[in-house]
């Protein structure tokens, strides 16, 4: 029996040496050798798993990797202390001046102000694409094209990536598929669909909390192993690198995930299918009536459900924020960004997590002014959500 991303999560429990049943912490940030010789061999990267320096890697950080590596179904990975800080990491470590990137059009806002404002300073081009049009895709391919970069559902508006076409297209043109999996962490797993790199902000789902800020890199060995390498690593030169004491809070989340991302998916569900009924315009995978709703289908985790995230159109920026603010005010969730907490968030994108994107750039993209992201909490009785969401509605109209 194939093993799902929960199963294979689970087999890296162990009890340690000193019969704890939670992972230890080291906050050492260096460490000694036996003798001259071996800490050389580490500078000169001889010595694998080897302890040298925090920035490098912690006890803490490596046991953490290991099972965000198996939840991956990737050979290894590692921890920043942001999810821009993964993502830009991983981005610098495959291309650099005179390469050029393809990225999804509709993308989180401070990957799109990095891709768009900083990377061509650093003399990297990149062309924004309709990531659903793989004709589109393809005509932006040059000969110096070195990754496609998008997100397994991308944000705010929901589309689906096609990551085992772009798999191919990449390999084809020998190029690195980049995906963002923060949206859909366990329901996808990018890197088995044929991804090279997948990228988290674990400040999300992962988490779970919104207590702190964190990311992840998963890849190959290869990959991981020169990003993290002591002379020429982007990782290790930069610097992101997590606190293992944030890191061992995370990992110990990690283990509740699945139930997590399955309530979450239930929730808004129900939400969605509710809004739907209603007469207003929702967006979400779920639905048959989302336009990659198959596709979906086809690369989910289908145990873990379509995700806790969902997008409504109230047609202006006015009725958007009149609903939210209603809806806080009945302590239904609360008018903030992120994601991925325990209490429904609701946010209108284009004035907040997308405002680094051009009205223009929104408006041929298809991003409504009144569109309001909705990250749907744990809510136990979500009837009863609905039923106070309504009595917002009917205040508005």
């Amino acid at each position: 029996m194939k093993k799902d991303p929960a199963m294979r999560l689970q087999d890296t429990l162990k009890i340690n040496e000193f019969n704890s049943v939670n992972p230890l912490i080291s906050d050492s940030a260096t460490f000694s050798f036996p003798d001259a010789p071996t800490m050389s061999d580490c500078f000169e990267g001889k010595v694998d798993n080897a302890f040298l320096y925090s920035r490098h890697w912690n006890p803490t950080n490596l046991k953490f990797t290991q099972s965000l590596a198996a939840m991956e179904n990737t050979e290894a990975a590692w921890v920043t202390g942001s999810g821009m800080a993964a993502i830009t990491c991983a981005i610098l470590e495959i291309c650099k001046t005179g390469d050029h990137i393809i990225s999804s059009m509709t993308t989180y806002g401070g990957t799109f102000a990095f891709l768009k404002n900083y990377a061509p300073l650093l003399g990297i081009e990149v062309s924004f694409v309709d990531i659903t049009n793989l004709d589109q895709i393809v005509r932006a391919i040059r000969p110096n094209t070195k990754m496609i970069y998008s997100e397994s559902v991308t944000n705010p508006l929901l589309q689906i990536t096609d990551i085992p076409a772009l798999s191919s297209l990449a390999r084809d043109n020998k190029m690195q598929l980049v995906i963002d999996n923060t949206f859909t962490p366990m329901i996808i797993n990018p890197c088995e669909l044929g991804a090279h790199v997948t990228v988290y902000s674990m400040t999300k789902f992962i988490n779970g909390k919104n207590d702190c800020v964190a990311g992840a890199i998963c890849g190959t060995k290869e990959f991981i192993d020169a990003l993290t390498d002591v002379h020429t690593g982007t990782a290790m030169l930069l610097g992101p690198v997590l606190d293992p004491l944030r890191a061992s809070s995370i990992h110990k989340n990690l283990f509740t995930l699945h139930i997590r991302m399955q309530k979450h998916s239930e929730n808004a569900m129900f939400l969605a299918k509710a809004f739907e009924k209603r007469g207003i315009r929702s967006n979400y995978p779920g639905l048959p009536s989302h336009p990659q709703h198959e596709l979906f289908k086809q690369i989910m985790n289908p145990e873990f459900g379509f995700g806790g995230i969902l997008a409504i159109d109230l047609k202006t920026k006015e009725n958007a924020n009149k609903l939210m603010v209603a809806m806080q005010n009945r302590d239904l969730g609360y008018l903030a960004v992120s994601l991925g907490y325990y209490k429904t968030l609701f946010s209108n994108s284009g004035s907040s997590t997308s405002s680094e994107v051009p009205i223009e750039l929104q408006e041929e993209m298809g991003l409504s002014e009144g569109l309001v992201r909705f990250s749907v909490g744990l809510d136990q009785n979500i009837e009863h959500t609905w039923e106070q969401i309504e009595i917002c509605l009917n205040e508005i109209e």
